[in-house]
Parts: C-alpha cells; structure tokens; sequence
C-alpha cells in the first residue's frame, strides 16, 4: 500500500510538471501570448527548470528545445523514481519506462484541452479563457475543418480529434508495450 501511496505522488507531481512544459512549449512554438493568470502559472512553475535548461540548450527554430527536453527528463525522473526502490530497474530501459507516462501526459492534456474548449462553447463561448483554449487547438483542428465543414452549424472537428487521438493513444500503447 505505501508504494502505491508513492506512485500516486510520484506520478502526480510529475505529470503536472510535464503538463505545465509541454503547455510552455506548446505556447511558444504556435506564438500565442497567455491571459496573465495562465502564463504566471505555467512560468512560475517551470522556470526553476527551462531557465537553467537554456543555458544548455538554445532555442532553435523559433522552438523551446529546453521545455521540450525538461519534459522528457521530468518523465524520466518519474520513471526512475518509481522503479528504482520497487521493481528489478534496468537503466538501459530508463527512456521505455519513461514513454508511458509521457504518452499519457500528452494524451489527457489533449482531452482536457478539447473537452474544455466544447464545455466553453456551449455554456459561456465569451468566457475570458475561450479565445486561449481555442488558440490552443486551433493548429490541430484546423486541417480537421478542411476536411469536415460544420454541418448545419455544428462543428465535428473536435469529435474527429478526440477519435484520432485515442486511436493514436491505443496504437501507440501497444506499441510502447511491445518494445
């Protein structure tokens, strides 16, 4: 029971960090500027890792290689923790046992994203954090409306993402699972 108890902070702790540096380096790759509120929590939270990180590792492209290179060491940080006191730790695994929860990371700060943007849309599509969200989307969806105009007003691209994305999720599970 108290490893569970351990797992559960360890996962925790580092899923939101891999959440907040995945949502920094989101931010800045598509150029959007957060409401202050967002963007004092999402800098605050990570700049004890990117700022060192930088000195390292320069931007490149226009791109924040060091949020994206803290996500992968945050996950390998969480992967070591967990698996280094209760189970036989293999280091050369260290990156497979570290995919998993970055895939999931990845995955469910999606489905929070879109599930948010439509909750917005129908209850309050004015609300201050609306314009954010669908910035936020908008670099995923919009080949999806390409394809799939709205019909007779109602918009299907974030259905269609939700379904390419657990397919994805799915695949790519079982592929991490295989290796």
């Amino acid at each position: 029971m108290l490893f569970h108890i351990y797992a559960i902070v360890i996962n925790t702790v580092a899923s939101i960090l891999i959440g907040v540096l995945l949502l920094r380096f989101w931010m800045q790759a598509i150029r959007l500027r957060p409401p202050q509120n967002v963007g004092e929590f999402v800098y605050t939270l990570s700049d004890w890792l990117v700022k060192p990180m930088r000195r390292i590792i320069p931007g490149v492209a226009g791109l924040d290689w060091a949020s994206l290179v803290s996500v992968l060491l945050i996950a390998v940080l969480g992967a070591f923790l967990q698996r280094v006191w209760f189970y036989d730790f293999d280091p050369l695994h260290l990156l497979q046992y570290a995919l998993p929860s970055l895939l999931a990371a990845i995955y469910w700060g999606l489905m929070f994203l879109l599930v948010l943007m439509v909750a917005i849309s129908w209850i309050n599509p004015y609300a201050p954090i609306a314009p954010f969200v669908n910035a936020l989307l908008s670099p995923l969806l919009r080949p999806i409306r390409r394809v799939i105009p709205p019909i007779g007003g109602i918009d299907f691209s974030a259905v269609v993402l939700i379904l390419v994305l657990n397919i994805a999720y799915y695949a790519l599970s079982e592929l991490i699972d295989r290796l």
